[in-house]
């Protein structure tokens, strides 16, 4: 990486060096601006002073004098007016623009090809480049982080194109240019260095410097100059840290040869835990089908067994439908034949009736026949005696009378 900043400056130098100086540089610096030396002068008016002089020498001559006389003011004349229009010619480079000046004042610019400066008071003061996109390449160093560790040097590199020569000639220059440049690159840097955190540093190659970029459009663009590019190509951390980051790298090199290491045995395993899967999917539908078949068979049997149980379930209900219909015909019959009976009893209710009258009239006999019958006993209340001996009689007659079947013959009457 470079260890300088790059250098711009304008130089001195004639018309033939100004295309070399523009693209070349000198001494490894960068010259976007080159000023012309004025190669006019007034030597022409020598040979125009000479002419007149012939000129006048052949009018006051006479003779062959006075013909050659005229000869070399005429030729003295012809070189002075080549001299001039020789030393009027300027011829600007493409890709550059010429800035006019006259007595010492810009008053414009010049465009790529050939001019005609005639007077001797106007002139060109600069050449500017104002195609090429310049390259500046600013090494900063000591650039602190955000935990304030100095980084060891950080390498901004930008290009950069004139677009208003007039306004970079008259405002700044090229050596002062390279000043205010390197000092607002340095800025810049130190701004973006804060942002980012030492373990982060190495971030800054190649990040986006888009916001760096228009920042110094802004500040410089009232030089005339625009940034057309930017970027940060190299950064490089303090020794100490280095060997820190060393550190680092090399465990997150093994963390990540433990990390592929790990990755191939998990897709092993994957692979192994993937077969394991296919084996159980195909012993799981060969189960499949045997669990299958053996419901197709159980389907068979249980439609098997529910016909014969339908068909011993219809065999029953026959039987007991025909049972049934036997009861109910028996029933049916027995209930004609008690409604056969109920009107025979209906017929024969009379008979029924007198029968029963003449049952009653036969029991009615037997109770009478068989009732006991009133004995009646008279006595004489005023003897004693006799009623005492009556009593006595009457008791042992009695039970005579109870067992001849209630028939008396006669009745006692004591006195």
């Amino acid at each position: 990486m470079s260890s300088e900043f790059s250098k711009i400056k304008e130089s001195l130098a004639s018309w033939s060096e100004i295309r070399q100086l523009l693209r070349g540089g000198e001494s490894g610096q960068l010259v976007p601006v080159v000023i012309p030396k004025d190669r006019r002068g007034f030597a022409w008016l020598t040979l125009v002073f000479l002419a007149l002089y012939l000129a006048g020498t052949a009018l006051l001559s006479g003779g062959v004098f006075s013909g050659l006389a005229a000869l070399g003011a005429v030729l003295s004349l012809v070189v002075a007016l080549v001299w001039l229009w020789r030393r009027a010619i300027i011829e600007i480079e493409e890709g550059t623009t010429g800035v006019r000046s006259r007595w010492g004042a810009i008053v414009g610019t010049l465009p790529p090809g050939r001019h005609y400066l005639w007077l001797p008071w106007d002139r060109v003061d600069a050449v500017v480049d104002t195609s090429t996109e310049i390259p500046y390449s600013a090494p900063i160093v000591a650039c602190p982080t955000a935990e304030n560790v100095p980084l060891k040097s950080i390498e901004f590199f930008l290009k950069f194109r004139i677009i208003d020569p007039v306004a970079f000639v008259r405002t700044i220059g090229a050596g002062n240019f390279d000043l205010v440049l390197s000092s607002a690159v340095q800025d810049a840097i130190r701004q973006r260095s804060r942002l980012v955190h030492t373990e982060r540093a190495y971030d800054l190659r190649g990040s986006d410097v888009g916001d760096m970029q228009e920042l110094l459009t802004r500040q410089l663009g009232r030089y005339g100059v625009r940034i057309t590019g930017a970027n940060i190509p190299d950064v490089q951390l303090p020794d100490q840290y280095q060997q820190h980051l060393a550190t680092r790298e090399k465990v997150a090199k093994e963390l990540s040869a433990f990390e592929r290491e790990w990755e191939l045995t998990r897709k092993r395993r994957i692979d192994t835990l993937l077969m394991e899967i296919e084996r159980s999917k195909k012993t799981r539908d060969a189960r499949i089908v045997e669990v299958r078949a053996a419901a197709n068979t159980a389907r068979k049997d249980v439609a098997r067994m529910l016909e014969e149980h339908e068909t011993e379930a219809q065999r029953v209900r026959w039987e007991i439908e025909a049972k049934g219909r036997a009861q109910l015909t028996s029933a049916e019959n027995e209930a004609k034949g008690l409604r056969r009976l109920a009107d025979a009893y209906r017929d024969n209710r009379a008979v029924l009736q007198y029968e029963l009258a003449r049952r009653r009239l036969d029991v009615g006999a037997k109770l009478a026949e068989n009732a006991p019958r009133p004995v009646v006993v008279r006595t004489d209340g005023a003897g004693g005696e006799s009623s005492v001996l009556s009593t006595m009689l009457l008791a042992q007659i009695l039970p005579q009378l109870g067992s001849g079947n209630g028939q008396v013959t006669r009745a006692v009457e004591p006195n």
